[in-house]
């Protein structure tokens, strides 16, 4: 067994270092308002209910175009994307390696915007979409029409399949109702890939449909944005009132829709946890290093076991995650994931909590200075709180290894 991970996944992380020097630094130090105590009012439009300002908007767009002109913006996209269509092993790495190195341009938390783009969606259109809805491919990954994803309602989160936005035929067309919550980045967007049920019960996992529904079509209006514990937010609620769309705007089929949204989750849970992994990481190397310089009582902070113990806890547990983690992502590229969702599950879970805890640790060891804005851990914390709940809540992955270890539901394990 080799746990070391493969050369070429070590060289692409050394390029991408590199790449970051010479590119995003320089572009970074000229915006440093984005990135000091003063990041979250530069990057927050408040007369503009919360979303992030344009210029932000643009520093970001600029980082990627950047990264996009050096070959690493679609390293993880399909082939026909124009992509390198790149392993989970390799994306779990680079998330987890970026992360680690703490706040910047290269890898910002609030936008999830990276030199090495995550765009969970596209695979979805590129696997299932038409040649028209394939048009959409490249304006996400250019930001020029990019598509939200509206699955979450008012009362109904991690239970999808008991949603109650409803679409019914009429003629050729499609007639959509109801109200969508955490609308994520739906400001910006061009469409909405809006889930909507089309035949069953509630409750009943077919029968559910994917819609891209154009957000300039009557009867589609941002209600409100919701304000986050990490602002700027674009989130909003957005109602669907007797929209009206042809019957070739469905991704995929008629009702396999949360097939589509399974995909897109599922995905998305494995890149979360590598992200947290590498925060947790980046949280307590900055602790540790604190605690040997500051000097109490004559003596290192270090040198005190109530400050020892619990951040080789965390370490402990950071390093035994971490490696877990990458042989998940490692048996994800030879098996169908769905498989060992257990295993994803853990790591989703245990690293998102992690990653607030050393947070919050690291918080703790800088004393009062952990608690300002002129160190980043107060950012970590709350960005990595918010993936307790999305992408399925800590409960529902927990749920998730429970049905594999007892064997819930299904004919598997024991």
């Amino acid at each position: 067994m080799d746990f070391e991970l493969p050369s070429s996944i070590r060289a692409k992380l050394a390029e991408l270092d590199a790449f970051i020097e010479t590119d995003i630094k320089p572009l970074e130090r000229e915006n440093m308002q984005f990135f000091d105590h003063r990041r979250e009012h530069a990057r927050t439009d408040w007369e503009r209910d919360g979303i992030p300002r344009e210029e932000w908007n643009d520093l970001i767009a600029e980082m990627e175009r950047r990264a996009d002109r050096a070959g690493h913006l679609r390293y993880g996209l399909p082939v026909e994307c124009g992509g390198q269509a790149a392993s989970n092993l390799a994306i779990a790495a680079i998330r987890e390696h970026l992360a680690a190195k703490g706040l910047g341009l290269h890898n910002d938390l609030q936008d999830e915007s990276s030199i090495v783009g995550n765009y969970p969606i596209v695979p979805i259109l590129a696997a299932y979409g038409t040649p028209e809805q394939k048009e959409y491919i490249e304006g996400i990954i250019t930001r020029r029409s990019h598509l939200a994803f509206a699955l979450t309602e008012p009362d109904h989160g991690s239970d999808a399949t008991w949603l109650e936005t409803t679409a019914r035929r009429e003629g050729d067309d499609w007639i959509i109702n109801g109200v969508k919550r955490f609308n994520s980045q739906v400001y910006r967007a061009k469409a909405n890939l809006v889930f909507a049920r089309t035949s069953g019960q509630a409750g009943d996992a077919r029968g559910i449909t994917a819609f891209i529904v154009p957000m300039a079509t009557p009867g589609v209006k941002i209600l409100f944005n919701h304000w986050t514990f990490n602002m700027p937010s674009d989130h909003p609620e957005v109602g669907l009132e007797n929209v009206r769309v042809p019957d070739r705007a469905i991704l995929h089929r008629e009702g396999e829709g949360l097939m589509v949204a399974q995909r897109f989750v599922h995905e998305n849970r494995i890149r979360q946890a590598a992200a947290s992994v590498g925060a947790a990481r980046y949280c307590i190397a900055q602790a540790a290093q604190y605690a040997k310089a500051r000097k109490v009582f004559g003596e290192p902070l270090a040198a005190k076991q109530g400050i020892q113990f619990p951040l080789v806890e965390l370490h402990a547990e950071c390093e035994m995650l971490r490696h877990f983690l990458f042989r998940t992502a490692w048996q994800m590229d030879r098996r169908d994931p769905i498989e060992i969702s257990d295993q994803v599950a853990i790591c989703n879970f245990r690293a998102n909590r992690l990653a607030c805890e050393a947070a919050d640790r690291a918080m703790q060891i800088h004393g009062g200075m952990g608690y300002t804005r002129a160190l980043p851990f107060e950012h970590i914390y709350r960005h990595h709180r918010r993936y307790r709940i999305t992408e399925g809540s800590e409960e529902i992955q927990l749920r998730r290894v429970a049905q594999y270890l007892f064997g819930f539901g299904q004919k598997g394990q024991a």
